[in-house]
């Protein structure tokens, strides 16, 4: 284990603005991720699992928009060689044109946003998962109660858990996923993909295309699932999520005000954003606009009670 941390500082390429909360969030598995805190002060902590072993980064952005990375454990010089593609130092926002004025406000208001790239892509995965067919709450209580039984204390923050590697998912017992609330389908997905890892990981250096047909060769691993992870791992700018019970909805009615929207308008709506969609989709959703509900939240019914 590296006993003393590494650090190392980026600052955003030219004038533009750069948030780093916002930036950083998506990778963040609800309230109480085990691998992921934020603190008051502005710090961001994250836990991970690379191939040189477990790491424990901490970034804070000060006054003039550098960011401060400090990074703990074996893995720490893998994770600060990464750093700038982690922090979105590899998006190109410039690419993106705003085609309704919903999008341009968002875009006004959220110019320091860059898609991050992890370039982990089972780590990435196994949440996303997890979040199959189940309530977002539902799939983040399953991530905190994994990662705290099968991971391990982070290196420099053992208050977090570096999450499961590859060998560890292959060998939790079938009572372990159901205690986590996780049914066989998702559980047996992560399973094929954790004893493929080595092929799930290619998927980080390949063009959108190719690492979604990669990832969907697994069987239990669909588009909607490719997309998400690759949002995360690779930064891929148009990886738009398709087969979401929300998302169109959510999408069709800030750009139309009409509801119903499926994801064939869906896609129809960010044609003219074509390179560029998950970028826009993430605007949208930013924008905060959503149609009133019009029936209660989906009842939570965790399997590990029956």
């Amino acid at each position: 284990m590296t006993e003393r941390p590494l650090e190392e500082h980026w600052t955003p390429p030219g004038d533009q603005p750069y948030d780093l909360r916002r930036s950083l969030g998506v990778l963040r598995r609800g309230p109480y991720d085990p691998a992921f805190r934020a603190d008051a002060d502005g710090s961001l902590w994250r836990a991970t699992r690379t191939p040189d072993g477990p790491a424990t980064l901490r970034l804070r952005q000060g006054a003039d928009g550098t960011v401060r990375a400090v990074c703990w454990g074996p893995g720490a010089g893998w994770v600060l060689e990464r750093l700038p593609e982690l922090l979105g130092g590899a998006d190109d926002p410039s690419a993106f044109v705003p085609r309704h004025r919903v999008v341009a406000e968002a875009w006004r208001r959220h110019r320091g946003l860059r898609l991050v790239r992890t370039g982990q892509v089972l780590e990435t995965l196994v949440p996303c998962v997890l979040e199959q067919r189940v309530t977002t709450e539902d799939a983040h209580r399953s991530w905190r109660l994994l990662v705290r039984r099968f991971g391990e204390p982070a290196p420099g923050a053992p208050e977090l858990y570096v999450p499961p590697g590859a060998r560890a998912l292959v060998r939790v017992p079938s009572w372990e996923w159901h205690r986590a609330g996780v049914d066989g389908k998702r559980s047996a997905a992560i399973v094929r993909a954790a004893r493929v890892a080595r092929r799930m990981e290619e998927a980080a250096a390949m063009e959108l295309p190719a690492a979604i047909a990669r990832l969907c060769a697994v069987d239990g691993i669909g588009p909607w699932t490719a997309a998400e992870t690759l949002q995360r791992s690779n930064g891929a700018a148009d990886a738009v999520t398709v087969g979401d019970l929300h998302l169109p909805g959510l999408i069709g009615y800030a750009l139309t005000g009409v509801r119903g929207s499926d994801d064939a308008r869906m896609l129809e709506l960010l044609e003219p954003y074509a390179g560029q969609r998950y970028r826009a989709a993430r605007l949208i959703l930013l924008s905060g606009i959503a149609p009133a509900r019009r029936a209660p939240r989906q009842r939570h019914a965790r399997i590990a009670r029956l």
